[in-house]
């Protein structure tokens, strides 16, 4: 059986983001187990004049086009302007979650840095555990996709903790949100996509660009996409890797 102390050593999803913010400027990258992608920002005067993205690693045929759809939403607005909150589904979710990353850490001067394990099961028990800044601030065990740990959310499952959720303080709000989307994309470790599956065939309409009606006709599961980062390799994001040293 699988231990608190032991669990990260266990095959499971991994996932790390980087958001660093400078003068006028934002940067988040992430890499996962399916996504390697990055996220630019500028903006002035309250106002976001440009934003680019790089689509380095992902996982359908149709991911690359949503860079334009990222632009479309976010360039020439206000970076409070709650408008763009409406849209995460047109877009590249994973491109729209760093681009909201960096409209929240705009005019901050400190870089945050996530690390995320979310084992797979073990009898049952999923261990979720996420690091800021080196530091682990959340840790869970769910069984069966239910909370054991913590005792606040025990017997609910990932979509039913919304509440709990938003009456964190900011910074574990913001890590909650992070983990608990990590938790729900690590089960994609255990459906089978083969290369050249048409993206329909999963049944995920309008959860995504790719999966917007049309686009997941056409859309086709890359060769080569995936990473299990359990396999022996340095981690996600392995070039940066100093940035997620621990203590």
């Amino acid at each position: 059986m699988t231990t608190e102390l032991d669990a990260e050593a266990q095959p499971g999803y991994r996932r790390r983001i980087a958001i660093e913010p400078a003068a006028g400027t934002v940067r988040a990258e992430l890499e996962d187990d399916y996504h390697r992608m990055v996220v630019d920002l500028w903006h002035e005067d309250g106002i976001i004049s440009c934003i680019e993205s790089d689509m380095k690693r992902g996982p359908w045929t149709t991911c690359d086009a949503a860079r334009a759809q990222l632009e479309k939403t976010f360039q020439g607005k206000p970076l409070g302007d709650p408008s763009f909150r409406n849209d995460k589904t047109l877009n590249c979710t994973h491109l729209y979650d760093l681009a909201t990353f960096c409209v929240d850490h705009a005019g901050t001067g400190e870089a945050v840095l996530y690390d995320i394990f979310v084992s797979d099961p073990q009898d049952g028990v999923v261990f979720a555990r996420l690091y800021r800044n080196n530091q682990c601030r959340l840790d869970w065990q769910l069984r069966d996709g239910k909370f054991l740990v913590p005792g606040e959310v025990a017997g609910k499952g990932l979509t039913e903790i919304g509440k709990w959720i938003a009456g964190l303080t900011p910074q574990l709000e913001a890590s909650a949100r992070i983990l608990r989307w990590a938790a729900m994309i690590a089960g994609g470790r255990a459906i089978s996509m083969p290369a050249g599956m048409v993206g329909s065939e999963i049944g995920l309409i309008g959860t995504c660009h790719t999966f917007q009606p049309g686009t997941a006709d056409i859309a086709r599961r890359k060769p080569g996409a995936d990473m299990d980062f359990s396999a022996g390799s340095d981690g996600p994001m392995a070039d940066r890797a100093e940035m997620f040293t621990r203590d």
